[in-house]
């Protein structure tokens, strides 16, 4: 009697390199991240030209920018569990449409209350996408690489960020702050008929679910062409334990390394949306033209798409928690270093490069960091939670944002008081280095 093979999908997909399959599911990822991080950046980018056409108060602009942020952390709390039931794939692409759609009514706007609730649900959207998409990823890719996989797809960020910028430095004079709401609307929503076409659900998250075999070798001869026998089933060496995946994160030995993860991503969050939200209009305050605001915060977004795969490379060849925290380091520096520069649009812009470099870099490096630290069947829940607490820094910011400008603070001294937050997220991720529970081994 002939047996059944049994086809390890955990193994065959570290054993193997990056199919041009495993790369297109990556390009996708990253296509969603970049489409994520433009329609979050779009309304710093809009602030000062939606100051002058409306009349909004600096405390407006904050309530509004707040309002995403709220639907980003509530979309992130709840991300991990809604795909643990429903998929990884239905979660992406429906939120792919959620946000791209309620960006597109937000364009359309009559005043300041409409904008806030249209930037909540838009928010609701954008936060459900970013973990599932990095637990889609790592569980795609090789171990050996999936630090760096994740990292290069969430550089995406800052590349829709920083393109999010060039656009609005041209739409804005051109066309007015509505056709970039329109642009950050329909991008989203000309993508997602390619993700229905050629976006795969998580193998993992199939064989966890006890899908159909057939469903599963589809994706896996796709995967592997030639590398699965006729009528080989399909298992994966770990046991699936979902219901331990609360349990694991919150209590040792993660515990400790958890509370340092959330706390370096609630203030490295903090930084990133303070300083991408209200860096145009604290240029503009120094007498530079909307554009002139516009490309030196689109230059700090583009040094976090560089900074990201340099903090990936470090990742690879030092431990992680030292690569962070030396890069969040170097970032303080380059953070203060933007309050000091002249009115000078080519220094300016290649101060606030710098700080993008290190303090974007390293968030993204964040991401590979959480996935790498939790085991398979916390990574969802794991990274969802290290999301949805690192987004109340990024709520955090836009009040202290919209404070700092209504107190008359001058650049000099915002930009100075922001190398606290950076300090501190070194000094956490050296504590998480000596005190948390290392990277666990699969």
């Amino acid at each position: 009697m002939e047996s059944i093979v049994a086809t390890d999908v955990r193994a065959l997909i570290n054993e193997g390199g990056v199919t041009r399959y495993q790369q297109r599911i990556i390009a996708l990822c990253f296509a969603v991240v970049a489409m994520d991080g433009m329609d979050i950046a779009l309304m710093g980018f809009i602030a000062p030209a939606l100051k002058v056409s409306w009349g909004v108060t600096t405390q407006q602009l904050g309530a509004i920018i707040s309002a995403a942020l709220i639907g980003l952390a509530l979309g992130a709390l709840f991300a991990g569990p809604l795909a643990d039931r429903f998929g990884r794939r239905v979660i992406i692409i429906s939120s792919v449409f959620f946000f791209g759609l309620w960006t597109l009514a937000t364009a359309f706007s009559h005043n300041a209350d409409q904008m806030m609730l249209f930037r909540f649900l838009t928010g609701l959207g954008l936060g459900a996408a970013m973990p599932n998409v990095g637990t889609l990823v790592a569980e795609y890719s090789p171990e050996r690489k999936r630090a760096f996989i994740i990292t290069v797809v969430f550089c995406g960020f800052t590349f829709g960020a920083a393109g999010g910028g060039f656009a609005a430095s041209w739409l804005i004079p051109h066309y007015g702050w509505h056709a970039v709401l329109i642009l950050g609307g329909l991008l989203p929503l000309l993508i997602v008929p390619l993700l229905l076409k050629w976006l795969p659900e998580s193998v993992r998250f199939l064989l966890s679910r006890q899908a159909p075999v057939e469903r599963i070798r589809q994706i896996v001869e796709k995967m592997a062409p030639g590398q699965v026998q006729q009528g080989s089933q399909f298992a994966m060496a770990e046991k699936a334990q979902r219901e331990g995946a609360v349990k694991l994160v919150l209590t040792r030995p993660y515990l400790s390394g958890s509370v340092l993860l959330w706390g370096s991503y609630f203030m490295g969050l903090f930084l990133v949306y303070l300083i991408g939200s209200w860096l145009p209009s604290l240029v503009k305050d120094m007498g530079m033209t909307v554009t002139q605001a516009a490309l030196v915060t689109a230059m700090y977004q583009a040094g976090g798409t560089v900074g990201s795969l340099f903090a990936g490379w470090m990742m690879d060849r030092f431990n992680a928690n030292l690569a962070l925290a030396a890069i969040y380091f170097t970032g303080a520096i380059a953070t203060v270093a933007i309050g000091y520069a002249p009115a000078n649009t080519l220094i300016l812009s290649l101060v606030a490069f710098c700080s993008g470099f290190c303090l974007n870099g390293a968030n993204t490096g964040m991401n590979a960091l959480s996935a790498s630290y939790y085991p398979t069947h916390a990574r969802a829940t794991g990274s969802s939670w290290m999301h949805g607490v690192g987004r109340m820094g990024a709520i955090l910011s836009a009040f202290a944002g919209a404070q700092m400008l209504a107190m008359g603070w001058h650049i000099t001294e915002v930009f100075s008081s922001l190398a606290i937050p950076a300090v501190l997220t070194s000094l956490m991720l050296l504590a998480k280095y000596r005190f948390g529970h290392q990277r666990s081994e699969e």
